[in-house]
């Protein structure tokens, strides 16, 4: 049994799509593989889920994750599957792990790299950053998510300390903020 895989997160199966720093589609490959040390660069997104009044919806991530388990991150992030449009991935996911139906758009994209502390595994990603503006409550799925709440991005950015969140937050949310204030 692989590191971090304790209690059996069926998320951790399945494939993504390996790519090339200029985002251009090398193969697929197993999810796991792609995330043993030293890491292969795959296709990701991070969705940023804004209410009417500019807060930001955010998860705990579930104990079972195979990677940053209970770590603060946005309303959701995943991987498109082989053929699956980032969008819509994205849109497919919030109503499995949140339970809310949104129309996403895509704002831009980064390449990051970090080491789960708790697994060993690698995250190097290119991910798409999607945002969407709901009204709704989420509803999430245990299996997924610990908890969520909602905050304002300033209150993301100088209220959480270091190793709360997602190694992908902070730099994933400037884009998200930039795209909404028109600046992206």
């Amino acid at each position: 049994m692989n590191r971090g895989l304790e209690g059996g997160n069926a998320r951790a199966t399945g494939r993504v799509v390996l790519v090339g720093l200029d985002g251009a589609v090398l193969a697929g490959e197993d999810k796991l593989a792609a995330h043993e040390a030293p890491g292969q660069l795959h296709l990701a997104f991070s969705v940023f889920l804004y209410r009417p009044d500019g807060k930001v919806l955010l998860q705990r991530r579930a104990a079972t994750k195979y990677h940053f388990p209970l770590h603060w991150a946005n309303a959701c992030c995943s991987h498109p599957a082989p053929g699956e449009d980032v969008v819509s991935a994205g849109e497919r996911r919030l109503v499995e792990e949140l339970g809310l139906a949104c129309a996403l758009t895509e704002v831009g994209t980064f390449v990051y790299r970090a080491v789960c502390p708790a697994s060993g595994l690698v995250e190097h990603e290119l991910d798409h950053v999607l945002v969407g503006v709901t009204a709704g409550e989420p509803v999430p799925s245990p299996v997924e998510v610990d908890a969520t709440c909602w905050l304002l991005p300033s209150q993301i950015r100088e209220g959480m300390p270091a190793g709360v969140h997602a190694p992908w937050l902070v730099r994933a949310l400037e884009l998200a903020e930039a795209a909404r204030s028109g600046a992206g």
